[in-house]
């Protein structure tokens, strides 16, 4: 008896929808940003990136992506299999550089090399790199451009105009205290901040993507999910960080004497009302659509932070989840808001630091 296959969605241009004043929001959006930007090169005299600026590892590993796939998952990069090598870079999301000991969400990017056939942005059209950019929660709480928008402003605020001693308890305990805003004139101005991210142990957790991303002839989140014993045995565990670089050491720790495995997976969308794509707040069923396999992500034992390594993943490389197929566009009004985010951004860094702008051709480039 043959598998029973949902209807899944297919894509077209249909499935996005234009926000109202929607350029103009994406426009303030990223102005703020690269002003905050601007403040936080001051600070350190060095330019960082405005999101998922501080980085915990950066690793070398490869993709396996599986044989066999029905259709509905034999598309855009995985419709043969194939082993492709991977960059993968482990942060956490706010745009400074805070101890670990501050909660905050946390990042993994893969950059996957080799892929062939057109990318989706024109000055990139020639490279063989794909990026999927994934944070380990399923949803963003603000799902929505105006939402976004509205967000980056009060939090420029905050960073250009509050005492630091703000910042760090807004992280540490998840509201903004009262007395602390009313000093510095912002009381009235920011809402309670999301509650602090679980200290869950960060080569357990499950990365998912911001938002949806077109799949081929479908649309669908991404995620990467620990595979391997070792990383299962760590998912949900709590672990305490009492250094400024504990997540740092965490992961060079693990990967000095062993390797991992983690499954790159897709959720397919099967309805536009309940999993929508212009509302990232909203975390899509699985019990409607589960996440199936698409392929293994292979990482061998390795220096997993060394100074040269450091310094090409931080200053170098740029991760961008339109370093695309147009088949794995990503999709909703936050993710076309970062078509102009994140250009701006890596610009004025490498502009900066004075580094060139190098999306890599083989894995040889990353250093050891």
């Amino acid at each position: 008896m043959s598998e029973i296959v949902p209807p899944y969605v297919r894509f077209d241009s249909g499935v996005e929808e234009i926000q109202p004043n929607e350029q103009e929001l994406i426009n303030e959006t990223v102005e703020s940003m690269a002003r905050v930007n601007r403040f936080m090169f001051e600070k350190h005299r060095h330019a960082i990136r405005d999101a998922h600026a501080k980085s915990h590892g950066i690793l070398r590993g490869e993709l396996h992506v599986y044989p066999n796939l029905p259709e509905h998952l034999a598309q855009g990069m995985f419709r043969e299999p194939k082993i492709y090598p991977v960059i993968i870079r482990l942060s956490s999301a706010p745009g400074s550089i805070d101890p670990d000991t501050q909660s905050a969400v946390k990042g993994l990017a893969v950059k996957i090399i080799g892929v062939e056939g057109k990318k989706f942005l024109p000055d990139q059209a020639d490279e063989v790199t794909q990026d999927f950019l994934l944070v380990n929660d399923t949803i963003i709480p603000t799902g929505d451009i105006k939402s976004y928008h509205d967000m980056q402003l009060r939090q420029e605020k905050i960073i250009t105009n509050a005492p630091e001693v703000v910042t760090k308890l807004m992280t540490e305990a998840g509201t903004l205290v009262n007395q602390a805003l009313d000093a510095v004139g912002l009381k009235k101005e920011i809402p309670l901040v999301v509650p602090p991210h679980p200290n869950n142990h960060i080569l357990g957790e499950t990365f998912t993507t911001l938002g949806a991303i077109r799949f081929g002839d479908y649309v669908s989140k991404i995620s990467v999910a620990p595979l391997s014993a070792n990383v299962q045995l760590l998912t949900g565990e709590q672990v305490k960080i009492t250094e400024p670089a504990g997540w740092r050491d965490l992961v060079v720790d693990f990967f000095r004497t062993q390797g991992a495995e983690y499954e790159l997976r897709a959720q397919l969308c099967t309805d536009l009302k309940t999993m929508p794509v212009e509302d990232g707040s909203v975390d899509w069923p699985q019990d409607q659509s589960p996440y199936q396999g698409l392929g293994k992500i292979v990482i061998q034992a390795q220096d997993a932070f060394s100074p040269a390594r450091r310094a090409f993943a931080d200053d170098v490389l740029s991760f961008n989840p339109f370093h695309c197929l147009p088949e794995h566009l990503p999709l909703g009004s936050i993710n076309r808001a970062r078509i102009k985010a994140y250009e701006t951004s890596t610009a004025y860094r490498h502009r900066m630091n004075a580094q060139p702008r190098l999306e890599p051709r083989s894995i040889s480039q990353l250093p050891d």
